[in-house]
């Protein structure tokens, strides 16, 4: 020891756990047994005082997970395309759900894009406003500069924005791959989650756009003949224009509002499980029969749960 009463070896070196990262939530925080939220569980928790603790149902506990997985944050924007070659499958619908579920459920900024060229149907099915498109979008998006700017062409269901397609059939036919990049380069800077609902045809020009831009891919189909082939045929198309990766990742969606008995549903799912990530059904709803305006509090369970379930599949593969 020297005179000054410091080690020559240098200063006191500071003993393992005595740091601040030491005194994090997770070190100094007693754990708490899970409690349920809801139901009998909850109701004999509150009822003895918490001394019978049942802890969450096995349905609870798979809630949980999709939420968790459906607020996987982005640090940048992931965009979604939802096609089909077949029209009348639910393209539309499937786009609508999961852009509400993903609106609802996170803090950041979803926006989906009605991109079909022959006057789309998504705004109606959202908002019911449709008087300002994506058509006014292109023609002034050289002044566009800002999200106020931005949000003067969208409209609004819930924390949605929405931004609709062309109504004139004759005017819509213009709106090309370029136009559609366009557009996503602008929505990249305001938005984290882009969702485009494409149109029914592969080769038109928007859809190429759409195809090249796409991180993500919902193939949309039903388990009939015509609509489960087409889906296939889909899948077909994107593995032999170059697009083998998107579509060996894509989710395949079948909706379900026509059905047959004599039409085997277990092999039209496992075929497309053998080609796609992932299988969603959704099931025949009466809310979304109506071809009005969609709301999820208005959905049976069974649809909620399978959108919930299409939003997490997504959310799944965000990079952060």
């Amino acid at each position: 020891m020297s005179s000054t009463g410091v080690s020559p070896l240098g200063p006191p070196q500071e003993e393992p756990g005595l740091s601040a990262s030491a005194l994090d939530a997770e070190s100094i925080l007693r754990a708490r047994p899970d409690e349920p939220s809801s139901g009998w569980r909850r109701a004999l928790l509150r009822a003895t005082g918490g001394m019978i603790n049942p802890g969450p149902s096995a349905a609870e506990v798979r809630w949980r997970d999709l939420l968790h997985r459906i607020r996987r944050p982005l640090i940048q924007s992931h965009r979604i395309a939802v096609s089909s070659i077949k029209g009348g499958v639910g393209k539309t619908t499937v786009a609508t759900l999961l852009g509400l579920v993903m609106a609802e459920n996170r803090g950041d900024r979803v926006i989906v894009l009605d991109a079909n060229p022959d006057a789309g149907t998504l705004a109606d099915r959202l908002t019911g406003e449709s008087s300002v498109t994506v058509r006014e979008l292109l023609r002034d998006i050289d002044r566009i500069h800002s999200w106020t700017e931005v949000s003067r062409y969208t409209s609004l269901a819930g924390r949605l924005q929405v931004l609709a397609s062309e109504q004139d059939p004759a005017s819509s036919d213009a709106f090309n791959r370029d136009e559609y990049q366009q557009i996503c380069a602008l929505l990249d800077r305001f938005f984290n989650i882009i969702i485009t609902d494409s149109g029914t045809g592969l080769v038109h020009s928007a859809m190429e756009g759409t195809l090249k831009l796409a991180d993500s891919l919902i193939v949309v189909g039903a388990p009939t003949v015509d609509g489960a082939g087409r889906a296939s045929k889909t899948l077909d198309w994107l593995l032999a224009h170059g697009h083998s990766t998107l579509a060996s990742e894509a989710v395949v969606v079948l909706s379900c509002d026509r059905t047959s008995a004599e039409v085997d549903r277990d092999r039209i799912r496992k075929h497309f499980e053998a080609r796609s990530r992932a299988v969603v059904e959704i099931p025949h709803d009466p809310h979304l029969a109506t071809g009005g305006r969609v709301e999820l509090a208005h959905l049976k369970p069974a649809t909620r749960d399978a959108a919930y379930e299409l939003a997490a599949l997504m959310a799944d593969r965000f990079t952060t």
